[in-house]
């Protein structure tokens, strides 16, 4: 009957414990759904590699990666 005793107040602290850490953590705030949108991608015309269009180049609706490829994008391709 001791070790019944001994695992039951074992499990009383445990829960003491845990529920003492829950009121206490500050609570995480998740990042609204509406404030964390994924920026607009946008296509490179030369190499086809996906950019955020913030950060990409663009010129005649088309759409660059790079200095380097917005100057090879008026040239033709050797493909």
């Amino acid at each position: 009957m001791g070790l019944f005793r001994l695992l039951f107040l074992l499990a009383i602290i445990a829960g003491a414990f845990w529920l003492w850490r829950r009121v206490t953590r500050p609570t995480a705030t998740r990042p609204d759904d509406t404030t964390s949108k994924a920026a607009p991608m946008v296509r490179c015309e030369q190499c086809g590699v996906h950019v955020p269009r913030d950060h990409a180049l663009a010129r005649n609706e088309h759409w660059f990666c790079s200095q380097a490829h917005l100057e090879q994008g008026s040239q033709p391709s050797e493909h």
